[in-house]
């Protein structure tokens, strides 16, 4: 007999390059302007310090997939990001013991309903359906700490139907990995299977139904996705 009145819902999780296990996953933050440049193109302040918000686990899908265009907007963005996995977990973590909490690492893809977006900052509101929607993050297969080479630095790109739409290197980040893990510690206690999205570069666009997308970080497992026509 179930001790649950409804069958419980599949756990998220990823892939592991090369490895048949997966990584499973427990909540999704993401870090906002974290590149100047991008800040810049956004209108906003360069100066605060970082802030966050999320994603359900299980908006995350694996490359390859086709993802529908989301449903209540006109003006679906694309930001790529590199996504970090926590596998060890604390609260106040230093930021000198910061990267020692890091599992491994990816791409990932904040897909954004832009309009709604615009539409929550100018009445106050939360960004959770502007930025929280089914099947938003779209993430390549993890790649283990030891294995991902530098997260502070390394270019970062994204192309859509073979046009370079954001191209530029991890170390443009205003607030480096360490110190994104460090902070988001004093808010919350983070733990194994966290996720952090660790913000994007200028160069954020629109995506078309029938779009073909591509993203890389370094020598990550690039990402691939497309929007279905």
């Amino acid at each position: 007999m179930s001790d649950y009145v409804i069958d419980p819902p599949p756990l998220p999780s990823l892939p592991i390059s090369g490895r048949a296990e997966r990584f499973p996953l427990r909540r999704v933050f993401c870090v906002g302007r974290n590149y100047a440049a991008h800040v810049r193109e956004m209108g906003n302040d360069l100066r605060e310090p970082p802030f966050f918000f999320d994603k359900p686990a299980d908006a995350v899908v694996e490359s390859g997939a086709e993802l529908p265009y989301p449903q209540a907007t006109a003006d679906l963005h694309h930001e790529v990001e590199l996504v970090v996995a926590i596998g060890r977990g604390g609260s106040g973590i230093a930021a000198e013991a910061a990267l020692s909490h890091i599992w491994g690492a990816c791409v990932g893809v904040d897909l954004t309903r832009r309009d709604l977006q615009a539409d929550a900052k100018a009445k106050g509101r939360p960004w959770d359906m502007a930025k929280g929607f089914d099947r938003s993050a779209p993430m390549a297969a993890l790649v283990p700490l030891a294995d991902a080479g530098p997260l502070d630095a390394g270019r970062i790109w994204l192309s859509v139907d073979g046009a370079m739409k954001q191209d530029a290197d991890l170390s443009e980040m205003i607030w480096p990995v360490a110190d994104c893990i460090a902070h988001l510690s004093s808010l919350v206690e983070l733990a194994p299977g966290d996720l952090i999205m660790t913000g994007t570069p200028a160069g954020v666009g629109p995506l078309a139904p029938g779009a073909q997308v591509r993203a890389g970080i370094g020598n990550l497992p690039e990402l691939d996705f497309r929007i279905a026509p």
